[in-house]
């Protein structure tokens, strides 16, 4: 599966860097903008473990697809979470991931990346609900979600 998102984000890039014709585009039609940019997911738990966790992204404003996500940071959430692949091109995804090992983050960890296709010129905004965190053995706690990238802090 790693091999495969890496292969498509390396496909994307060379099709932006090489000047490929846009699908969809009708002759003489000028070409569209586009960019990519990366959100960073973090989650702080005020210094309680995080074993699992589960959010819900949208996009709120401006022509965006999810074209690609990573693991986060800790070693805990390092391979990539668990998301529904129809989910992606869409401008809303619900991403999870479950530890289970001993080498749990606790406090401010960064969970997840997220590679973003942005239409146009028009900045995108965000909008992220963390829909559950737990500690080991599955008690919830209560934890703060963000997101950081190029859209800027929510």
């Amino acid at each position: 599966m790693k091999k495969l998102c890496r292969f498509t984000m390396l496909c994307l890039a060379l099709a932006a860097f090489s000047g490929a014709e846009q699908p969809n585009r009708a002759p003489g039609e000028p070409r569209r903008r586009f960019r990519f940019e990366a959100l960073e997911v973090t989650i702080d738990t005020a210094g309680q473990p995080l074993a699992a966790y589960q959010f819900e992204l949208m996009a709120t404003r401006g022509d965006v697809k999810i074209v690609g996500i990573e693991g986060g940071g800790s070693p805990a959430f390092a391979a990539p979470p668990y998301y529904d692949p129809a989910a992606l091109q869409n401008r809303r995804i619900i991403i999870a991931a479950l530890a289970t090992g001993d080498d749990l983050p606790a406090g401010r960890t960064r969970v997840a990346r997220l590679h973003m296709h942005v239409e146009g010129d028009a900045e995108p905004d965000y909008a992220i609900r963390l829909h559950v965190a737990a500690a080991p053995g599955g008690q919830r706690i209560p934890a703060i979600i963000s997101i950081e990238g190029k859209g800027g802090p929510q």
